[in-house]
Formats: structure tokens, sequence, C-alpha cells
């Protein structure tokens, strides 16, 4: 029953323009009008639980709160309400009428003056109300405040130039909601929509919500308890229930942080396996962003560097206001606290798993090591801790076994100054590799780098605990032993070597005695300035030019069959099958590291070979 006159207020110039871009501009996805609705709800249901702990003087002290919501198909009609704490009539007039509280006019001149989306601003204003108008073409507000002595009001308004406040008859504290749907959202009037968005977006609120007689919301908020009362087996469930994940999750991480700047739970798992979207492309979901259990982003990359993005769960924060600035969220100073906290804490995590469970972070490292290692060339201020938690297989482990540069180092011989790698696309082709044998016949270790990644991220460590990391296919490693030089003042080696040169002229940058092969007659290795032949082969498949570069060819005169092509050269050095041979050699090489250009012509040359030879 209304009991006064219908009073009529009309918006500022400056207040109907931001209503425009509230309406129009802001919102990407209309489903979120209703989160925005229980977010408030939640806030009224909140402040009268409070409340209630302080007075007695409460209207309706003791009632069971909740949010109700109901919705008239035939009608279009939707209708959402709580017992919270209500509104008196200058609550209405200053915080639903005027929209924002200060700062409107300059916020338009800003916007104007920067030509900015309005986006990047509308955060600061308390306005998340407004996105019902995306869904409605008229709201009206029935409300009456916790206090015993308050009046019922009525606010109507079309989101436009104008809105009406009057009094009425309201025998119950609370607020309600109602309007019609607009016909491009008649969707939200069948109760399964209404019942999905809700478990999208407000699963956990603080306070059942109900729609028609069912509650929608009954999974817990798990991140509000402590470690010690969480059950693995709720655990478990809950993280199937965010990831839609098959499996248990491998780890779990619980945080409560206070003080420090920034305050949120988080709830943190590691899945067990990389999914497919991560693998391939990087496109997944990762932490979920909540406010006071209302959540404001279903997928907040901008809570994690992007090396960290294998990381699922829940974040729950109160530094961040429950309005529409969760659509711009990324832009607050406080998501750059709780993001380093965040990755503080995950590395700490990890740390502590290498440590106490190295199995479960060997387990970690080989689903989810790719993305992590990016973290080296990305996160410096944490660059020190990442590169211990790197590891790698070796030449003296068994293939599925990994080391960390601090194990390495640890048995290192007395005598080696350097850390030595060896890049290739599997550890069955390392191994195969030529420039393998004088470190193996040594028992010198060498890391295996046979991740993609690992050529962009390994070299830039540039040492570790003041050892040099040097790749094995450089040209001036250190060699450990002495018993492996070669008779470098051997003339005959010298003069072939020559003969090498010549033949191969422009095709390698240097043709050089070998003092690392062991077992093969040549092998290509690279000089000073060159670039590894894994990250020149990276470069490539991803479409970058590479300048051509030469490679150093050394030889192992020790090899029969470079004994007998030594022979052949004192009894004729100009033997056409000697240059022939040569070439044969070097596109060996050439074959063994996967650079051979023409296949043909090398069965030809080698089938010449085989002719001669068989005579």
């Amino acid at each position: 029953m209304e009991k006064q006159g219908v009073e009529k207020f009309e918006y500022k110039a400056e207040m109907k323009q931001l209503l425009q871009l509230i309406i129009h501009s802001l919102y990407t996805h209309p489903e979120v009008f209703l989160r925005e609705l229980i977010s408030n709800a939640s806030d009224a249901l909140n402040k009268v639980r409070y409340r209630q702990l302080t007075d007695d003087n409460v209207l309706d002290k003791g009632v069971e709160l909740g949010i109700h919501i109901s919705v008239d198909n035939a009608k279009q009609t939707f209708t959402i309400r709580d017992n919270g704490i209500g509104m008196t009539r200058d609550d209405l007039m200053n915080s639903i009428g005027t929209v924002a509280r200060s700062g409107t006019l300059e916020f338009l001149k800003q916007m104007k003056e920067e030509n900015r989306n309005p986006g990047d601003f509308i955060g600061q204003f308390g306005v998340g109300f407004y996105s019902v108008f995306m869904v409605a073409d008229e709201v009206t507000i029935e409300t009456r405040h916790a206090d015993q002595g308050s009046r019922g009001y009525r606010w109507t308004s079309s989101g436009e130039g104008s809105y009406t406040v009057q009094e009425i008859d309201k025998s119950d504290r609370g607020t309600t909601i109602s309007f019609r749907l607009k016909e491009n959202a008649k969707e939200f009037a069948e109760e399964f929509k209404v019942k999905q968005v809700i478990k999208k977006y407000s699963n956990f609120a603080d306070f059942p919500i109900f729609v028609g007689n069912e509650k929608i919301n009954a999974v817990e908020a798990l991140w509000r308890k402590s470690e010690s009362e969480i059950r693995d087996d709720e655990s478990n469930e809950f993280y199937k229930f965010i990831t839609n994940d098959f499996e248990d999750p491998l780890a779990r991480l619980c945080l409560s942080i206070e003080g420090a700047g920034s305050e949120f739970k988080a709830l943190l798992f590691i899945p067990k396996r990389a999914p497919f979207e991560l693998i391939r492309v990087r496109q997944h979901k990762t932490v979920q962003l909540y406010s006071k259990k209302i959540m404001i982003m279903d997928d907040c990359k901008e809570l994690l560097p992007e090396y960290l993005q294998f990381v699922r769960g829940v974040v729950d924060t109160s530094d961040l206001p429950l309005n529409v600035s969760r659509e711009v969220v990324q832009a607050s100073p406080a998501m750059d606290k709780i993001s380093s906290t965040l990755t503080t804490k995950i590395i700490q995590w990890l740390q502590r798993m290498a440590g106490k469970e190295p199995d479960l972070y060997l387990q970690f490292y080989k689903n989810f090591g790719p993305l992590f290692k990016t973290g080296l060339n990305t996160d410096f201020a944490n660059r020190d801790k990442l590169v211990e938690l790197l590891r790698f297989e070796t030449s003296a482990s068994k293939a599925g076994e990994m080391v960390s540069l601090k194990d390495y180092v640890g048995r290192m011989k007395e005598s080696q100054k350097e850390i030595y790698y060896l890049s290739a696309d599997s550890r069955e082709h390392a191994e195969q590799n030529p420039n393998l044998e004088y470190f193996r016949k040594h028992e010198i270790e060498v890391l295996f780098l046979v991740e993609p990644i690992d050529i962009f991220i390994v070299p830039s460590i540039g040492e570790y605990e003041q050892k040099p990391l040097k790749s094995v296919d450089q040209a001036d490693i250190q060699m450990v032993s002495g018993d492996a030089e070669k008779k470098e003042d051997d003339q005959l080696a010298k003069s072939f070597v020559d003969l090498c040169k010549e033949t191969l002229k422009d095709r390698v940058e240097d043709v050089r005695l070998s003092k690392r092969l062991v077992d093969s007659a040549v092998t290509l290795v690279t000089g000073e300035q060159g670039m590894d032949r894994q990250m020149e082969r990276m470069m490539k498949m991803m479409g970058q030019e590479v300048p051509k570069s030469r490679r150093i060819l050394e030889i192992n005169m020790e090899h029969p069959v470079m004994r007998n092509l030594s022979r052949r050269y004192i009894a004729n050095p100009g033997d056409d099958m000697l240059k022939k041979c040569i070439v044969q050699l070097y596109e060996s090489a050439q074959l063994i590291e996967g650079e051979l250009s023409s296949r043909a012509d090398y069965v030809k040359r080698m089938m010449e070979i085989m002719e001669e030879v068989t005579k």
C-alpha cells in the first residue's frame, strides 16, 4: 500500500552519460547482472548479521538469513529478495540514485581526453547494480532498513533520465528487486538457467540461495577452512568440481594471508597431468578469483605470472570491492600485492616439495617443467630460486631420473671447471651424439637438454656456483683429462687438415684435429660466436630468420677410416677419391646433426665410393 505520492528525480547530465556507459559498454556477458545482485544481497546480509551480534534492536531479529529468487516464464519476470540490512530513503538517493558519489565529471573528462575504454576507470565507482539494465527496461526496488522505526520505500527507474521514490507499507526487513526481462534476455526467466549462473558465479556465497524452494549453492567454501580441517576426500571433490578434472590433484596448498599489505585466503592445486590445451597453446583456465565468496573472475590469469599458470584453485580476498571493478580487477594495486605474495608462496611450496617429496616434485616437473622453466627469463626477482628448482636428465643417470644443478656440481671431478650440457631433441639422440664420446670415456657427467625450451633457458643462466655452463658442442670447451691430447704437431695430420679445408672451402668455418672424438671419425661443433644448433633449429621452426652459419669440422685421425685416408694421401695427395671421401665424411656429420640438405647427392656419392672400393 502506498503511503505518499511519488517523487521524481532527474539524473544529472553527467550521470546520464555514465549510466549509458555502464549499461551498454561495461559488461561483456549479460549473465553477470545476477552475480551483481547476489553480491549486493550477500553484502546486505553480512551487514545485518554483524549488526545482530551487537544490537538487539533489529527488525526481524532471529529470522534465518538467505536470498530467494523467483522467475515466471510466462510473464517473463524476475524477482530477487533478501532479508539483509535494507535501505533507508537516503540510501536509495545516495547509493542507488546518484550512481557515483564523486568524481563523475572528472572521470568523463579523463576518459574523453585519453580516449580510453570506460572499463579502465569504472572500477572506482560502486555501480554494479546497474548491470541489471542489460536485461531489463525498468527495475523496481522495494526495501526497508533493519532499524525498528524504519519505513519502507519503492524505487523505480528505467536507467535513463530519471528515477522515482515513494514511501510504501513494508512489514519485513530487507530488499526486493523485480523487473520484466527484455526479449533478448528471456532465458533468465528459466529456472535451470538461473541455477546454472548461480553455480558458476555464486556457488560459495555466505548465505543460502534459493530458486523457488530449492537451495542452489550447496558446495562448501573449503578455502575458508584451515589446512588441518580439510579432509583429502572433500578437497579432491572440490578440485574436481572447479576444474572438471576426473582425476585427483597431484598436490594441494592452503593459504591464509593476513597483513603485509594484502589479505586473502587461497586453496590451490597442481593437476596430476598437464591439460592438453596447456601443452598445446596454453589456452586454459587457471585460478578463480572471489571476493567474500562471490566469484569475480572464473579465469583470473592476472593473479599469477604465466610460468605458474599450471596452478588451479580459488583465491578469495576482501581487498577488492564487490562492485563493477571485478571486470577490470587486473588494474587494482591490491592485485599486484596478491599476485606477488601468491608467487612467493607457490615457489616456497615447490621448494618444500622438491626437498621433502622428490618423487612427487619430479612428477610435477615432468608434466609442467616446460612452462615452469620459462620463469627464468621472465621473473628475474625469483630467478635464483627457480634455478635451484631445475631438473635434468644426464649422461650419468638412468632414463627418467633427473638431477639438480646442485647435485651435478656436488659430484663434479676435482679438475672439472665447467658444467657441461648437450642439447638434442631426445635422450636417445643425445646419447648417440659423437661430441659425447670424450665425456663418456672419462666419466664426466653431461646434462641432457631435451626439451625445446631448454636451449632458450639454460645458456642464459651463464654460471652456477661460479662454474660456467658450456655446451659440449662448443669448440672451446676445456678438456679435463690430458690423456686425450692429440698429436697436433704431426705434419701428416696437419697436411691432411689442410686438404680438408681446401676441399670443403666455404662450407665450414674451420677444420681441426679433435680432442673430443673417441669412436667417431668426424663431428661438427659450434664456434665461439656461433649459435647452438638446437636453438637455430627451433628458431627456424618458429619461422624466424636465422643467419646462415658454418660449423667447425673436427676430425679424429686415430679412427681407422682416417688412418686409411692418410695412407692414401701419402701415396697420392692429388687422388680425387680423397676429396670425395672428405665431402662424404662432412655430410655424414651433417646427417647425424639433422642438417643434411641433399640426401640424393649424399647417396649418389656413397654409391660412387662403394663402386670404387669394390672393384
